[in-house]
């Protein structure tokens, strides 16, 4: 099977693992990949290869995610690694997040999009503080499921009292953050242990293996709500038109992030606020009568409106638009942030000057509760006040995942400073 292959009947999954250093993950994902299936005979064949040439005895199935050098030389995963593949019930995608610390930023930007979290934990060593740094940023990100995979199961004594340990602590620690789905399986990547089959070797755990849970979780269903349309491109074709289209054409190009849209509907242009009706939905050039979320279409709109890349097509209830408004921020650059600094904020496909107006708070790994604090360091998780430029079409990022993300950018060379989430 390829891994790009996806399954005709099956829905889609997106997924991420995370965890420490050396908990795993990249012999897990490359566990569920090759015990799935799920890969070339050609990319098993050039991984066995290379374990061969580093003395190995058994296949180290981490090489077949951890393909920059720098990884394979240092044996941790620096970037994220995406990977596509498919079983009979299901596709997924799927992002290998790094573990070390100071790639915490890797991690945010893997699990932004995720429907499950899968974080390692080593049986030895139990929940750490990345572990709870992981919990926080899932927590954050408003994950709606997170599997704590209990690795290397297979070297503890007492794997049923030391599992059931481990889990405990990670349920404390997932409710102090008000993550309300946690499941915890325990697994061995190195043997496939629970990753594909139920292993008879933890006859003590009655629950799924991984991939079963996987199967079966449900994704979030961002059809529902109002329609959220960023608009990525207008299109003015010069000569020749769509089949049926007007020769004065002009359509909007974006992806739908949530919510449906139909030939007929009333939609905001935001943040202006100016109003129309959608007169047709193209996809490539066949004409549609609805789009739902997740479908890359060009609108036609029955007025001659103002727009631009960067504006909002829009449910008629989500026409506001905001220059004030509060967030949380987890903090990705290396020098700190202070009150009163100038950044810029990049919401969809438009990107305005803004002020960080004022610090609020800061995440306590420890204790799990909000201090007073007037900086934010690398990694760190806090709330701010955000004054932008120009209005923004934000919502609560409770109410849409999408329209109320943003990254927050250094105006001097436009790196990522921090991902932000819109709270008020």
């Amino acid at each position: 099977m390829s891994t790009t292959t996806l399954s005709p009947t099956g829905t889609l999954l997106r997924l991420a693992t995370a965890g420490s250093v050396d908990d795993g993950k990249s012999t897990l994902v490359g566990r569920l990949l090759h015990d799935s299936k799920a890969i070339l005979a050609d990319q098993l064949e050039a991984v066995e290869r290379v374990s061969r040439d580093r003395g190995l005895t058994d296949v180290d199935l981490a090489l077949l995610t951890d393909g920059l050098r720098a990884e394979r030389e240092q044996g941790i995963t620096i970037d994220v690694a995406y990977r596509y593949f498919a079983t009979d019930r299901r596709s997924f995608v799927l992002a290998d997040c790094p573990g070390h610390v100071q790639y915490t930023r890797n991690t945010v930007t893997g699990a932004s999009t995720a429907d499950v979290v899968v974080l390692l934990v080593d049986a030895r060593k139990g929940v750490l503080e990345q572990t709870r740094r992981h919990l926080a940023v899932a927590a954050l990100l408003r994950v709606p499921h997170v599997i704590l995979a209990v690795n290397k199961i297979d070297l503890v004594e007492d794997a049923e009292t030391t599992f059931a340990h481990v889990a405990a602590e990670a349920h404390e620690v997932a409710l102090g953050l008000g993550l309300e789905d946690l499941r915890a399986i325990p697994v061995s990547a190195l043997h496939g242990d629970n990753i594909v089959d139920r292993s008879e070797r933890t006859p003590w755990y009655a629950g799924p293996a991984l991939l079963e849970l996987l199967e079966t979780l449900p994704s979030a269903d961002s059809a529902e709500g109002n329609v959220h349309l960023p608009v990525q491109v207008v299109i003015r074709p010069q000569g020749a038109v769509l089949p049926g289209a007007d020769p004065d054409f002009r359509g909007y190009a974006g992806r739908i992030d949530t919510g449906s849209l139909s030939v007929g509907d009333v939609v905001a242009v935001l943040p202006r606020g100016r109003r129309s009706t959608v007169r047709r939905i193209w996809l490539g050039d066949r004409s549609l009568g609805s789009a739902v979320a997740g479908q890359s279409v060009t609108v036609e709109l029955a007025d001659d409106i103002d727009i631009s890349r960067g504006d909002v097509l829009a449910g008629p209830g989500s026409d506001e638009a905001r220059r004030v408004f509060a967030a949380t921020l987890c903090w990705l650059g290396d020098r700190p942030l202070l009150p009163g600094a100038r950044v810029l904020v990049k919401h969809g496909s438009r990107t305005v000057p803004a002020m960080v107006r004022a610090i609020t708070g800061r995440l306590d790994l420890d204790t799990l509760t909000h201090e007073s604090a007037d900086t934010l360091a690398l990694n760190d998780i806090g709330t701010v006040e955000v004054l932008a430029a120009d209005a923004l079409p934000v919502q609560h990022y409770g109410t849409s995942r999408q329209a109320g993300a943003f990254l927050v950018l250094d105006p001097t060379d436009g790196n990522t400073l921090a991902a932000g989430l819109v709270e008020g």
